[in-house]
């Protein structure tokens, strides 16, 4: 038997952990980064934050044939465990792509009332198959968790009505 393949992420926040933590268990806030990437599009994001709850994020996506087409992704949770603000776990899925489900853990930790890194650790499995998608998935939770940075520190421009 193969030794596992785990991938390993951190990404430093100035934000305190609760709102990076929320962020992830928010469907509008998650619908902003979550799978989301250059070129697709998310158009659906369904989340029941409870263990043993789901999640369901769909994205569109054009096909790498070049063609005009898309594919829809879903990327499927079930939360293992959710202890706000310091643990998230859940066993992931992609359709089409789906075999068996892997195991997602994000660990929050604060450095101080408004500094935190996510340590994010992806259990891939011990097949072949992960072996090949390390670099790939290492790479897509960068670009996600770089994201998620973009997102909560966003400026919004309102407007207030005068009188």
């Amino acid at each position: 038997m193969a030794e596992p393949t785990i991938v390993r992420v951190t990404h430093r926040y100035n934000l305190p952990a609760e709102r990076v933590f929320d962020a992830w268990i928010t469907p509008a806030t998650a619908a902003r980064f979550l799978f989301a990437t250059r070129t697709g599009n998310v158009l659906h994001c369904e989340i029941d934050a409870q263990a043993g709850g789901e999640f369901l994020v769909t994205d569109r996506r054009p096909t790498a044939d070049g063609d005009e087409s898309f594919l829809d992704a879903q990327h499927r949770g079930t939360y293992i465990e959710i202890d706000r603000p310091s643990r998230l776990v859940f066993d992931f899925s992609v359709e089409p792509y789906a075999g068996n489900p892997t195991r997602v853990a994000l660990d929050f930790v604060t450095l101080g009332p408004t500094i935190c890194d996510i340590v994010l650790t992806h259990h891939l499995g011990d097949d072949e198959t992960a072996q090949v998608m390390r670099d790939r998935t290492r790479l897509g939770w960068e670009k996600m968790l770089e994201q998620l940075d973009k997102v909560l520190n966003a400026r919004t421009w309102g407007f207030r009505p005068i009188g």
